[in-house]
């Protein structure tokens, strides 16, 4: 058993992480928050009553802090402690089907019922949603979320923080470049420039 960790956030996507890690029987000490939470674990307090509590060789961090469009406060968590000299812990749903061969980094959130095939590389902070699935030689940079139901296709390239929104699908060795979100529901026929927003069937870009 490795170090026992602490939930920052305690939102629907800190829920969820929560039954990952009582499925994984990790230990738990608590949760942080801007305010006192009620989500079945300790309460442990702020950022900095966490700092002053553990340091960070006693600890593995958990970023349960969602992004729905965006990704800029999960991003800046993740980054504020790294920072500070934390590690996250991955975390893989006892469902998801993921290849041996699959590269994962620091902080990475697997869902249940993910399908993750060969070749595939995961960046840091990065969530894959219930149900999603990643193809063959797909490459993910940091701090992007793959949302429930969304499919990418083979030899797809992700470039950090980028936004997929939920059933997505993105057609075969298309690029999305960085700061991109990708509607619920969109078909990617092509590459997807960086900071854009695209919408539809199949998708086209809009105003943000």
């Amino acid at each position: 058993m490795g170090l026992p960790l602490v939930l920052l956030g305690a939102g629907g996507h800190a829920k969820v992480l929560l039954d990952i890690i009582r499925q994984t029987n990790n230990t738990i000490l608590g949760v942080v928050a801007p305010e006192a939470v009620n989500i079945g674990v300790p309460y442990i307090g702020n950022d900095d009553q966490l700092v002053s509590q553990f340091p960070p060789d006693s600890v593995l961090l958990v970023n349960g802090i969602g992004s729905v469009g965006k990704i800029s406060t999960r991003k800046a968590v993740f980054d504020s402690f790294k920072q500070q000299g934390y590690r996250f812990e991955t975390l893989i749903h006892y469902s998801a089907t993921v290849s041996a061969s699959t590269k994962l980094s620091e902080g990475v959130q697997i869902m249940a019922g993910v399908i993750i095939q060969p070749g595939v590389t995961l960046g840091s902070n990065t969530i894959i949603n219930t149900r999603s699935v990643v193809d063959h030689d797909c490459k993910l940079g940091e701090h992007v979320h793959i949302s429930p139901g969304a499919i990418l296709c083979g030899n797809v390239l992700i470039e950090p923080e980028v936004h997929i929104g939920a059933g997505a699908t993105i057609i075969q060795s298309i690029r999305i470049r960085r700061g991109s979100i990708v509607g619920a529901g969109a078909v990617v026929i092509s590459d997807v420039s960086s900071r854009s927003l695209v919408v539809g069937v199949p998708a086209k870009e809009i105003n943000r």
